[in-house]
């Protein structure tokens, strides 16, 4: 069985493709069980915008943009130390301050003891997959406000209308004495009823051009 001395050189001899493409893609790093990086490709140079030497022997905290808890970390450390592999989406900072998404996996490396010393990560982007979900929320959330207005803005003037219709079919004619006051409320009823209808619209209109510009990017 291989020594620990030499896990090292192993992988990285296998993090070197002869796959140009698969190797400009994959963003891989080797820890020791306390976080501290061992090893690094040039994707993960290219990604952090850190220099080999600035991330060899340094934590991989290095690279925490601090939106993930430290239960989430935890949970992470706890199934990789257990030997278990883990897999996630990890929202890390480069070097100038700008966060990237990335799928993450690490799985733990063993010694000839089948003791876990090192963990190796291989983690690939998904920056675009994450806008994506970002503009659907934005819309998610665009739709709630739509509806929050159709309950609420519509409702009013609907009701206020339902009301007086129904009262006016109960009395009789010597009982309506103050027509134009009936007629003034029915107005302004009306006309609170038409701007619903406008912002409905607007907003419908504003959903479908966004839905449309979403759909020529997947082109």
């Amino acid at each position: 069985m291989k020594s620990e001395q030499s896990i090292l050189p192993d992988l990285q001899l296998l993090l070197s493709p002869k796959d140009k493409e698969t190797d400009s893609n994959i963003i891989c790093s080797l820890t020791d069980r306390k976080g501290n990086i061992l090893y690094v490709n040039d994707k993960f140079c290219k990604i952090s915008g850190y220099q080999k030497n600035q991330l060899i022997g340094s934590n991989h905290n290095i690279i925490n943009s601090g939106l993930h808890s430290k239960d989430f970390f935890k949970e992470m450390w706890r199934t990789v130390g257990n030997g278990n592999i883990w897999q996630g989406e990890i929202r890390n900072k480069t070097k100038n301050g700008d966060f990237y998404w990335v799928d993450t996996i690490i799985f733990p490396v063993h010694n000839s003891t089948l003791s876990t010393k090192q963990y190796f990560s291989v983690r690939t982007l998904i920056n675009e997959k994450k806008k994506a979900e970002l503009e659907r929320t934005k819309r998610i959330e665009e739709l709630q406000s739509l509806l929050f207005k159709v309950s609420h803005g519509l409702r009013q003037p609907i009701t206020q209308l339902m009301g007086i219709t129904e009262l006016l079919g109960l009395a009789s004619e010597e009982e309506i004495t103050n027509l134009e006051e009936i007629v003034q409320f029915m107005n302004v009823s009306t006309k609170m009823l038409d701007s619903c209808t406008r912002e409905l619209s607007q907003h419908i209109e504003h959903i479908a051009k966004h839905e449309q510009h979403i759909k020529n990017k997947e082109k």
